[in-house]
């Protein structure tokens, strides 16, 4: 320590003086950590943007590190300590290792299939053999129906399909139709939206499968979530007419439960966010935009499947009912 005092740059600087840049840097990866509430919407929603890849934020930690020991410079190593704490308050309990053998009634699985999966046979082959109660699939395409529908029905009878959104499920489907969650300008055929009522051993669940819009990064909107957030109120808007106790959605939010655009869905339900579970894309999954979410019924565990011809990875989850 004492050396680090000693050293001077050019001007005469001691290490702790030109550590200060650092150790600013690091209060404030600290800050938008814990609040990027903080950050406005305003300017290309960028208070969205931080909230998608919100984990990655403690990658600055290391960062700052290199630099710090590069510079020798003491006060910006102790700066560390303040967003190494946040990140680990904030994230640290998903790196726990995950208990699976807790007890659960009904295990669920989510997928988005991809309007271009070149081997949807393969792909429902490893839904089947997940051994999963329910089964919610996004982007079905009408040449690709038949394949899932006689690849899961033996272990999943009861299906129901409303236009890209499909449920297959061990226990009967009952009221079964479409949720509105089409956002004002989007035309045409657009059906993304599904409820019905899963007749379980433990009650009646009601059952939503939903696909939100894409997102865009692109000039000058920045963050373009407009749809995908309309979308988000709708569903939140559905959800919470359901007269049913029990709630169970699965879907592809492309986005992250943190990103404030899905508030009005996330702060109905319970997410299953046990890890964290990266779903997309399946190359290299940076960021969890698949969801397990529940009202009235418990996630005990939850995690991902191996890569399909799909570029997302399921979510498979138990819960407790």
């Amino acid at each position: 320590m004492g050396r680090w005092r000693r050293d001077r740059d050019v001007q005469g600087r001691t290490s702790w003086a030109h550590g200060r840049v650092l150790a600013s840097v690091a209060v404030l990866v600290a800050v938008l950590l814990a609040f990027p509430g903080v950050v406005p919407n305003t300017l290309g929603n960028l208070g969205s943007l931080l909230e998608t890849f919100l984990p990655w934020g403690g990658l600055a930690v290391p960062v700052l590190m290199v630099l710090a020991l590069l510079r020798r410079s003491a006060i910006a190593m102790v700066s560390l300590v303040l967003p190494a704490a946040v990140w680990a308050g904030l994230f640290g309990e998903r790196l726990l290792p995950a208990d699976q053998g807790a007890a659960h009634d009904l295990t669920v699985l989510q997928h988005n299939v991809s309007d271009e999966n070149p081997d949807p046979e393969g792909t429902a082959r490893t839904l089947a053999q997940a051994g999963a109660d329910l089964i919610a699939l996004e982007e079905l395409m009408p040449g690709a129906l038949p394949v899932y529908e006689a690849v899961l029905a033996p272990g999943l009878p009861h299906h129901a399909v409303v236009g890209t959104v499909g449920l297959w499920s061990r226990y009967p489907l009952e009221d079964s139709g479409p949720v509105d969650i089409r956002p004002a300008d989007v035309g045409g055929d657009w059906s993304r939206g599904l409820r019905s009522t899963m007749r379980t051993p433990s009650g009646d669940v009601a059952v939503y499968v939903a696909h939100l819009p894409s997102v865009r990064i692109r000039l000058p909107d920045g963050f373009d979530s407009r749809w995908r957030d309309e979308s988000a109120a709708a569903l939140g808007a559905a959800i919470a007419a359901k007269e049913l106790d029990t709630v169970v959605l699965l879907g592809d939010f492309n986005s992250t439960l943190d990103d404030r655009g899905l508030a009005p869905v996330t702060s109905r339900l319970a997410p299953a966010e046990e890890g964290f579970g990266f779903s997309w894309p399946a190359a290299f999954p940076i960021a969890r935009i698949d969801h397990v979410m529940t009202r009235a019924a418990t996630p005990v565990t939850t995690w991902t499947l191996p890569a399909t011809g799909s570029d997302h990875l399921a979510v498979a989850a138990r819960l407790e009912l």
